[in-house]
Protein backbone atom coordinates (compact mmCIF):
# COMPACT_ATOMS: atom_id res chain seq x y z
CA UNK A 1 0.00 0.00 0.00
CA UNK A 2 1.12 3.42 -0.96
CA UNK A 3 -0.32 7.24 -0.88
CA UNK A 4 0.92 9.26 -3.02
CA UNK A 5 0.14 13.30 -2.62
CA UNK A 6 1.61 14.75 -6.64
CA UNK A 7 1.18 18.87 -6.24
CA UNK A 8 -1.20 18.95 -3.59
CA UNK A 9 -2.05 22.40 -2.87
CA UNK A 10 -4.81 24.12 -0.92
CA UNK A 11 -6.07 27.68 -1.12
CA UNK A 12 -8.15 29.43 2.12
CA UNK A 13 -10.27 32.15 2.35
CA UNK A 14 -7.56 34.36 2.77
CA UNK A 15 -5.10 33.19 0.39
CA UNK A 16 -2.71 30.24 0.03
CA UNK A 17 -2.67 27.38 2.85
CA UNK A 18 -0.81 25.14 1.27
CA UNK A 19 2.18 25.21 -1.88
CA UNK A 20 2.17 22.38 -4.49
CA UNK A 21 3.78 19.76 -2.73
CA UNK A 22 4.02 16.19 -3.16
CA UNK A 23 5.12 12.72 -1.31
CA UNK A 24 5.00 9.20 -1.58
CA UNK A 25 4.87 6.77 1.67
CA UNK A 26 4.45 3.01 1.94
CA UNK A 27 4.21 0.88 4.44
CA UNK A 28 7.17 0.77 6.53
CA UNK A 29 7.90 3.56 5.50
CA UNK A 30 8.58 6.87 8.07
CA UNK A 31 8.61 10.83 6.57
CA UNK A 32 9.29 13.77 8.01
CA UNK A 33 7.32 16.74 6.25
CA UNK A 34 8.77 20.24 7.40
CA UNK A 35 6.82 23.47 6.96
CA UNK A 36 6.26 26.99 8.51
CA UNK A 37 4.32 27.45 11.62
CA UNK A 38 0.69 28.09 10.57
CA UNK A 39 -2.40 25.93 9.14
CA UNK A 40 -0.93 24.89 6.13
CA UNK A 41 1.01 22.16 7.73
CA UNK A 42 -2.18 20.74 9.67
CA UNK A 43 -3.94 21.30 6.09
CA UNK A 44 -1.41 19.19 3.96
CA UNK A 45 -1.76 16.15 6.66
CA UNK A 46 -5.81 16.61 6.15
CA UNK A 47 -5.35 16.25 2.35
CA UNK A 48 -3.32 13.15 2.89
CA UNK A 49 -6.03 11.52 5.02
CA UNK A 50 -8.82 12.99 2.23
CA UNK A 51 -10.08 15.09 4.64
CA UNK A 52 -9.44 18.02 2.69
CA UNK A 53 -10.34 18.22 -1.06
CA UNK A 54 -6.98 19.36 -2.78
CA UNK A 55 -7.30 22.72 -4.95
CA UNK A 56 -4.64 21.41 -7.33
CA UNK A 57 -3.38 17.74 -7.35
CA UNK A 58 -4.50 14.96 -6.06
CA UNK A 59 -4.02 12.48 -3.33
CA UNK A 60 -4.78 8.68 -3.93
CA UNK A 61 -4.12 5.04 -2.71
CA UNK A 62 -2.52 2.75 -4.41
CA UNK A 63 -2.87 -1.31 -3.42
CA UNK A 64 -5.74 -1.34 -1.59
CA UNK A 65 -9.22 -0.99 -2.12
CA UNK A 66 -9.64 1.16 0.93
CA UNK A 67 -10.74 5.04 1.24
CA UNK A 68 -8.04 7.63 2.25
CA UNK A 69 -10.67 7.90 5.74
CA UNK A 70 -10.61 4.68 6.14
CA UNK A 71 -6.90 4.29 5.72
CA UNK A 72 -5.09 7.26 7.40
CA UNK A 73 -5.59 8.42 11.11
CA UNK A 74 -4.51 11.97 11.93
CA UNK A 75 -3.30 12.27 14.93
CA UNK A 76 -3.81 15.30 17.54
CA UNK A 77 -4.14 17.70 14.63
CA UNK A 78 -4.64 21.28 16.27
CA UNK A 79 -8.44 22.31 15.80
CA UNK A 80 -9.24 18.86 14.54
CA UNK A 81 -8.56 15.49 16.25
CA UNK A 82 -6.43 16.98 19.43
CA UNK A 83 -8.22 16.47 22.40
CA UNK A 84 -10.27 19.10 25.29
CA UNK A 85 -7.60 20.06 27.26
CA UNK A 86 -9.93 19.84 30.25
CA UNK A 87 -10.89 15.92 29.67
CA UNK A 88 -9.40 13.44 31.91
CA UNK A 89 -7.44 10.87 30.23
CA UNK A 90 -9.76 7.76 30.97
CA UNK A 91 -12.29 10.30 28.86
CA UNK A 92 -9.81 10.67 25.69
CA UNK A 93 -9.41 6.83 25.69
CA UNK A 94 -12.88 6.13 25.92
CA UNK A 95 -13.74 8.90 23.53
CA UNK A 96 -11.07 7.32 21.22
CA UNK A 97 -12.11 3.59 21.44
CA UNK A 98 -15.49 4.41 20.52
CA UNK A 99 -14.31 6.29 17.76
CA UNK A 100 -12.79 3.04 16.51
CA UNK A 101 -15.75 1.45 17.11
CA UNK A 102 -14.58 -0.66 19.69
CA UNK A 103 -15.79 -1.56 23.89
CA UNK A 104 -15.45 1.84 25.36
CA UNK A 105 -16.89 1.02 28.71
CA UNK A 106 -15.28 1.89 32.12
CA UNK A 107 -13.20 -1.81 32.53
CA UNK A 108 -12.17 -1.39 28.72
CA UNK A 109 -10.83 1.56 29.21
CA UNK A 110 -9.21 0.30 32.02
CA UNK A 111 -8.31 -2.58 30.67
CA UNK A 112 -6.51 -0.29 27.76
CA UNK A 113 -4.85 1.60 30.13
CA UNK A 114 -3.36 -0.97 31.96
CA UNK A 115 -2.28 -1.92 29.26
CA UNK A 116 -0.33 0.84 27.66
CA UNK A 117 1.21 1.68 31.38
CA UNK A 118 -0.68 4.41 31.89
CA UNK A 119 -3.42 2.92 34.51
CA UNK A 120 -1.72 5.67 37.00
CA UNK A 121 -2.24 8.89 34.79
CA UNK A 122 -6.32 7.52 34.15
CA UNK A 123 -7.37 11.09 36.21
CA UNK A 124 -4.60 13.01 35.27
CA UNK A 125 -6.09 15.71 32.93
CA UNK A 126 -4.98 15.65 29.16
CA UNK A 127 -3.15 19.20 29.19
CA UNK A 128 -1.09 17.50 32.42
CA UNK A 129 0.23 14.76 30.61
CA UNK A 130 3.80 14.54 29.62
CA UNK A 131 4.18 15.53 26.12
CA UNK A 132 5.83 12.53 25.34
CA UNK A 133 3.59 10.17 27.27
CA UNK A 134 0.93 12.12 25.07
CA UNK A 135 1.85 11.70 21.77
CA UNK A 136 2.81 8.03 22.51
CA UNK A 137 -1.32 7.17 23.66
CA UNK A 138 -2.76 9.29 20.92
CA UNK A 139 -0.39 7.56 18.39
CA UNK A 140 -1.16 4.24 19.66
CA UNK A 141 -4.71 4.44 19.74
CA UNK A 142 -4.55 5.72 16.20
CA UNK A 143 -2.75 3.03 15.31
CA UNK A 144 -5.53 0.32 16.51
CA UNK A 145 -7.78 1.45 15.20
CA UNK A 146 -9.31 -1.09 12.11
CA UNK A 147 -7.87 -0.65 8.74
CA UNK A 148 -5.55 2.22 9.25
CA UNK A 149 -1.88 1.32 7.51
CA UNK A 150 -0.80 5.50 7.49
CA UNK A 151 -0.41 7.50 11.00
CA UNK A 152 0.17 11.74 10.02
CA UNK A 153 1.85 13.01 13.66
CA UNK A 154 0.71 16.05 13.60
CA UNK A 155 3.64 18.39 14.76
CA UNK A 156 4.31 16.58 18.20
CA UNK A 157 7.19 18.92 18.21
CA UNK A 158 4.74 22.10 19.24
CA UNK A 159 4.23 19.92 22.69
CA UNK A 160 8.21 19.62 23.12
CA UNK A 161 11.91 20.27 22.02
CA UNK A 162 12.51 16.45 22.57
CA UNK A 163 13.18 15.57 19.01
CA UNK A 164 14.12 11.54 20.29
CA UNK A 165 10.48 11.43 22.56
CA UNK A 166 8.28 11.62 18.60
CA UNK A 167 11.00 10.23 16.66
CA UNK A 168 11.62 6.98 17.83
CA UNK A 169 7.90 7.03 18.71
CA UNK A 170 7.46 7.01 15.16
CA UNK A 171 9.92 4.75 14.02
CA UNK A 172 8.61 2.10 16.39
CA UNK A 173 5.13 2.15 14.24
CA UNK A 174 7.29 2.26 10.57
CA UNK A 175 8.99 -1.29 12.19
CA UNK A 176 5.05 -2.54 12.85
CA UNK A 177 4.56 -2.26 9.24
CA UNK A 178 2.77 0.98 9.13
CA UNK A 179 3.75 4.27 6.87
CA UNK A 180 4.05 6.86 9.12
CA UNK A 181 4.24 11.29 8.16
CA UNK A 182 5.66 13.17 11.01
CA UNK A 183 4.37 16.81 10.24
CA UNK A 184 6.73 19.41 11.91
CA UNK A 185 6.81 23.48 11.98
CA UNK A 186 8.94 24.45 15.44
CA UNK A 187 11.95 22.42 15.25
CA UNK A 188 15.19 23.29 13.22
CA UNK A 189 16.14 21.43 10.19
CA UNK A 190 18.93 20.87 11.70
CA UNK A 191 17.40 18.90 14.79
CA UNK A 192 15.91 16.84 12.89
CA UNK A 193 17.08 12.89 12.65
CA UNK A 194 17.47 13.04 9.06
CA UNK A 195 16.64 14.84 5.85
CA UNK A 196 12.87 15.92 5.34
CA UNK A 197 10.43 16.73 3.05
CA UNK A 198 9.15 20.03 2.43
CA UNK A 199 6.02 21.56 2.22
CA UNK A 200 5.41 23.65 -0.89
CA UNK A 201 8.25 20.84 -3.00
CA UNK A 202 7.35 18.60 -5.54
CA UNK A 203 11.04 17.24 -5.15
CA UNK A 204 11.12 15.14 -2.21
CA UNK A 205 14.26 12.87 -0.22
CA UNK A 206 13.11 9.32 0.19
CA UNK A 207 11.33 8.46 3.57
CA UNK A 208 13.24 6.15 6.10
CA UNK A 209 12.04 2.03 5.36
CA UNK A 210 12.10 0.17 8.25
CA UNK A 211 11.51 -3.50 8.43
CA UNK A 212 8.87 -5.09 10.50
CA UNK A 213 10.22 -6.05 13.37
CA UNK A 214 11.70 -10.06 13.80
CA UNK A 215 9.54 -12.24 15.96
CA UNK A 216 11.18 -14.61 17.91
CA UNK A 217 13.55 -16.92 16.36
CA UNK A 218 11.81 -20.47 15.60
CA UNK A 219 13.10 -23.04 18.11
CA UNK A 220 15.19 -25.89 16.24
CA UNK A 221 13.87 -29.10 16.59
CA UNK A 222 16.16 -31.45 17.46
CA UNK A 223 16.33 -35.03 15.90
CA UNK A 224 14.82 -37.99 17.44
CA UNK A 225 17.13 -40.24 19.64
CA UNK A 226 18.07 -43.13 18.43
CA UNK A 227 19.23 -44.82 22.02
CA UNK A 228 17.81 -48.50 22.15
CA UNK A 229 17.35 -48.71 17.76
CA UNK A 230 19.29 -51.53 16.80
CA UNK A 231 21.32 -51.29 13.60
Amino acid sequence: MQVRADRVSLEGHHGPLLPPTSLTVGEGDLAIVHGEPGVGVTAFGLALAGRLKPTTGTVHAEGTDAGLPELVAVVDAPGVSEPDDALALRVVVGEELALAHRPAGKEDVARWLAGHDAAPFAGTRFENLTPALRTRLLTELAAERKGVRLLVLDTPDRHTSDVDSWAGLAREQAERGLAVVVLTATTPLSALPFTPARLGSAEQPEPQHHSPEPGPAPTEELPESTDGVSE
